[in-house]
């Protein structure tokens, strides 16, 4: 499961491509500052877009961008994902309710070790980004707690082929086309909370870094 992504591309270009798609995003909070990081962890707050509970006039969809805590406090500790098909014994969440996009150009699956680092006890670490975007969304719910206030959370679900060899569960991205339907409650969450088609997910290993071969003596002239 996902616990730290990137996010790095300007909140004006992102307007920009939310106009593109005729999803009108509202700032009642004003713009957010860019700040651009490699690694955000749960806790941190990021830029999200949040459902309005409003007809979207002529556009496809409306929502709010807004910054937000990543994860509410919860039993076990922060509740940073969300499975969307519940617990055993438990009923299914309701998913219609308090949706919201979380803005990304990355997100990172962690594995042992290829080669064992006696010295070295990080794990693998390996970028999914999707092929021939910038930047994408992650499906997510927020809610607001009594101890921290409004926060959001990923949905995850069982990895599909291209995240199971990495982990068992995946995080949820969304394709441009499933954006505004996710900002729709009447949209059941089920059309909408799928799997990528194959290729969409691109790879890299970012730890360790790969090898620097050696330097090519320059040539003569």
């Amino acid at each position: 499961m996902c616990n730290d992504y990137r996010q790095e591309v300007e909140i004006a270009s992102i307007m920009e491509d939310f106009d593109d798609l005729e999803i009108n995003i509202e700032t009642p909070e004003g713009v957010p500052q860019d700040n651009p990081r490699a690694d955000i962890k749960m806790t941190d707050t990021a830029p999200i877009v949040r459902a309005v509970d409003r007809p979207p006039g002529n556009y496809r969809a409306v929502g709010e961008l807004l910054n937000r805590r990543w994860s509410w406090p919860g039993r076990q500790g922060p509740v940073y994902n969300f499975r969307t098909e519940g617990f055993p014994n438990s009923p299914p969440p309701d998913l219609s309710v308090n949706r919201c996009l979380v803005l990304c150009d990355g997100f990172y699956e962690f594995t042992d070790p290829k080669v064992p680092r006696p010295k070295d006890k990080r794990l693998d670490k390996w970028l999914f980004e999707m092929k021939g975007h910038r930047w994408f969304c992650m499906a997510g719910i927020w809610r607001n707690d009594p101890k921290v206030g409004e926060a959001f959370t990923l949905l995850t679900m069982d990895a599909g082929d291209e995240i199971k060899p990495y982990h068992h569960r995946q995080i949820i991205p969304l394709t441009r086309d499933q954006w505004a339907d996710w900002l729709n409650p009447e949209v059941p969450a089920e059309d909408v909370l799928k799997y990528l088609p194959k290729g969409e997910l691109t790879v890299t290993q970012v730890w360790p870094p790969p090898p620097v071969g050696p330097e090519q003596p320059a040539l003569a002239l």
